[in-house]
């Protein structure tokens, strides 16, 4: 039902003690859209069972739906806010299947409205144990213009930068972390993004969370979010699609994601490259199985296309089917967790 993957010394660890939620101080959230569904039943038992007694700080840590869930996470009741994420995201509708961007922004802002409930925001920021990071790329040049032709024109530039070598992509982006007054994370990047810190604060925590998922082309960028440099803000999957850094922290980074082979930034999405397996060293990547996806309805997990291949009520359906199926992941992660008996695949 579920795979485990890990690096060697996540591997060696959770071989002699087991997976036990002390042994994680991160948690990360990748970006995917929908794809993400396939893990709200996890999600739901991560939080409402596995961490719901810790005390000692766990950094989240996502970019785009990543990032939202994140936000979920750091709130008081995590399961009451990721199944109002679940409920949101996957009933939307759009006028047409080519919706414009304004449109698809402005349904994005009443999700996070919805999200965010009552006291959302000061939840979480005020939160001591559960510190939500959310990761933002500044886009420069022709990426930053919210013309089409201009930013496909900066976009195509960004594809070519990236085939050569993926580290080119600075030239365009920067790497922006909005992150509690008190987070001690920190991060190496072999890449050479520029990478800056930005507090959370009531001012910006809402903009800081919608660009981390406004998609290039698909929404609008964000602009001068409150406590940054003026200009525009994106999709921080563009850059950490499924993280290819080093988080420095002294416990294992465990990493629900909706498969077993993480790709670094956006552009990387239909290359062959893969992660530099020295990254994920202290990661336990928990992953749905080959067969629990060939089970699902089109033998496949959500994603962005089915908004416009298929029909709202049919891409509705299938979506709340999914969301059901995942119940099963969780009863098998609680079993593993509490048998002890799992196989471990290494990442390299």
């Amino acid at each position: 039902m579920i795979d485990i993957y890990a690096g060697p010394t996540a591997a060696k660890t959770i071989r002699e003690q087991g997976l036990s939620a002390d042994l994680f101080s991160t948690f990360l959230g990748a970006s995917g859209g929908p794809k993400w569904f396939t893990l709200f039943g996890l999600d739901k038992y991560l939080f409402g069972e596995f961490f719901k007694q810790r005390t000692q700080p766990l950094n989240l840590v996502g970019s785009s739906a990543g990032a939202f869930r994140a936000a979920c996470f750091a709130q008081n009741d995590p399961v009451a806010a990721i199944s109002r994420l679940a409920k949101s995201y996957s009933e939307t509708r759009y006028s047409s299947n080519k919706a414009k961007p304004t449109e698809i922004t402005e349904k994005a802002r009443l999700l996070l409205n919805y999200v965010f409930a009552e006291n959302g925001i000061e939840e979480i920021i005020n939160n001591p144990v559960f510190k939500a990071h959310f990761i933002v790329a500044k886009s420069n040049g022709f990426t930053a213009s919210e013309n089409k032709v201009m930013q496909l024109m900066g976009l195509s530039k960004s594809y070519l930068f990236n085939r050569v070598n993926r580290r080119l992509l600075s030239k365009q982006y920067e790497r922006f972390v909005f992150q509690p007054a008190n987070s001690n994370l920190s991060f190496s990047d072999n890449n050479t993004f520029n990478t800056q810190t930005v507090e959370l604060t009531e001012a910006n925590l809402a903009d800081a969370l919608l660009a981390s998922g406004s998609i290039p082309l698909v929404m609008q960028g964000i602009k001068n979010i409150p406590g940054t440099p003026q200009g525009m803000y994106r999709d921080g999957g563009i850059i950490d699609y499924h993280f290819d850094l080093t988080i420095h922290n002294e416990g294992l980074i465990l990493y629900p994601h909706f498969n077993n082979k993480p790709k670094a930034g956006w552009f990387d999405k239909n290359l062959s490259r893969g992660i530099t397996p020295r990254n994920y060293d202290n990661v336990v990547m928990v992953t749905p199985s080959a067969k629990f996806i060939a089970s699902l309805p089109y033998n496949k997990i959500p994603d962005r296309t089915d908004f416009t291949v298929l029909d709202a009520d049919t891409r509705i359906k299938y979506w709340q089917h999914v969301l059901s199926e995942t119940e099963r992941l969780a009863e098998a992660f609680h079993l593993l967790c509490n048998n002890n008996d799992f196989k471990i695949n290494i990442i390299t």
